[in-house]
């Protein structure tokens, strides 16, 4: 998992000020897990870097709107991410070829952002409690491959790697944990 001390609230705040290096800093301390988040979603290597530069060029134009008071940093940058490649696939799911697999893979990033993203701040308490409620009513495997794969945006690749697992036992923990949390949530 991601864990240091990086201070992404006093980043954004430095963005809306007009300090280009802040931006900078956020890139090269969040870029490889922001595209894992893009990746995962659009499914295409190019895209995916497309996505990843619109949503640097959204933060750096939207930094201002950033408020502490509503939510960290770090997950701020990460629904500008989430939302440019969910519009990006929207966009474009007419022209994309899109398995079951990655059908879901959207459909849970999109369950996934907008339980994360609801302006009303005591809705978004009472669905992040349900959220974290239903979270916590998975096996604990299950649970860390979903926070891994879409909070910290590893790939199932990564995942494995980091908790020891066979690569497909990954990929069904993280569908059937999905699966559940989609009903918990219904």
């Amino acid at each position: 998992m991601h864990t240091d001390s990086f201070d992404h609230d006093a980043a954004l705040q430095a963005c809306a000020r007009g300090d280009r290096q802040a931006l900078q800093r956020i890139y090269e301390h969040e870029r490889r897990y922001l595209f894992g988040v893009a990746l995962r979603i659009v499914r295409q290597h190019q895209r995916a870097e497309d996505v990843l530069h619109d949503a640097f060029i959204s933060i750096w134009q939207r930094a201002a709107s950033f408020d502490p008071a509503r939510g960290e940093g770090r997950g701020w940058i990460f629904s500008i991410v989430r939302h440019a490649a969910l519009n990006l696939v929207r966009n474009h799911l007419r022209e994309v070829s899109v398995d079951e697999d990655a059908a879901l893979s959207i459909y849970d990033q999109a369950v996934m952002a907008n339980h994360a993203t609801t302006d009303d701040p005591f809705e978004r308490r009472v669905e992040l409690g349900r959220l974290g409620d239903c979270l916590g009513g998975l096996e604990p495997g299950r649970r860390a491959c979903i926070v891994m794969a879409y909070v910290d945006g590893c790939s199932h690749g990564e995942i494995a790697e980091q908790t020891g697992r066979p690569l497909g036992t990954v990929k069904a923990w993280i569908q059937r944990g999905m699966r559940a949390l989609r009903e918990c949530m219904g």
